[in-house]
């Protein structure tokens, strides 16, 4: 005898899972905050508010909470002071959750240098492709040049200058899935060159006045490139600029496994 059907005529076997409550509103709560409803820093509603308007229990919602705490979009503060605070989604978040993913499979410092070696200068000739470089392109890049211009003699200052300048003509590429894709191996390199930074520092290794001069030169001839629209000169150039300050880095052992920075330590 066939067995007995489930409703809709379906058999048990092939009925639809059903999402429990606290995933319909895991599910909810999610969507306000990754469409910005419920912006970045805020707080979440209280949880009596929250137990009317979704009219479910104190466990379900408080597993919905712990499902959106998990995945990093709220960060949840208890004590008599307590609540939920709002973690949007950002490049830094995601940083973080790749490099765990990259750390946990064991991927080497140059795995990673190799990859933004190949896509970086796909950035640089999308900025000098922009028919609006010069507004939304060109004062950004200036700025933060004359920033390490002046930093040149300050070892630390100087490294946060030069990798901004790298983060930003990613930024102004006009791509957006570049950006966030680059955008996130970006500030896991920044977080392994800053590393790097302090250690050569500290053992007065750092880079000298002329080699940091001549990252200034390169610099200045991928803006040149990019304020002219030459976006062949403008992606080797940076590609010949990648490869020669990667090696810095790379130096201390290029098989060295990447290591998962901070979530919100900040790209500098």
């Amino acid at each position: 005898m066939a067995g007995a059907e489930g409703p809709a005529g379906l058999h048990p076997d092939a009925q639809l899972h059903q999402p429990r409550l606290a995933e319909v509103v895991a599910g909810s709560l999610r969507s306000r905050i990754v469409e910005g409803e419920l912006p970045d820093g805020s707080r979440l509603p209280k949880q009596d508010e929250l137990l009317r308007e979704f009219r479910v229990s104190r466990p379900s919602l408080r597993e919905a909470l712990r499902i959106l705490e998990a995945e990093g979009l709220l960060s949840v503060q208890r004590g008599n002071v307590g609540g939920a605070i709002v973690r949007a989604p950002s490049e830094k978040s995601s940083a973080y959750m790749f490099s765990l993913v990259m750390q946990s499979r064991h991927v080497v410092l140059e795995d990673l240098a190799d990859a933004i070696r190949n896509v970086e200068p796909v950035a640089a000739a999308l900025c000098a492709g922009r028919a609006d470089r010069q507004q939304a392109v060109m004062p950004r890049l200036r700025e933060i040049h004359k920033t390490a211009e002046a930093a040149v003699g300050d070892a630390m200052q100087f490294a946060a200058a030069s990798r901004e300048f790298h983060e930003e003509f990613v930024k102004a590429c006009g791509n957006m899935t570049l950006i966030l894709m680059l955008g996130t191996l970006e500030l896991m390199w920044t977080h392994q060159g800053r590393q790097w930074a302090r250690r050569a520092e500290e053992r007065g290794a750092y880079l000298e006045l002329e080699a940091r001069e001549d990252l200034l030169a390169a610099h200045r001839a991928i803006l040149l490139a990019i304020e002219r629209g030459d976006a062949d000169q403008a992606a080797q150039l940076a590609r010949t600029h990648v490869t020669e300050s990667q090696r810095y880095a790379l130096s201390e052992g290029s098989k060295r496994p990447v290591q998962a920075a901070p979530p919100r330590s900040g790209g500098h």
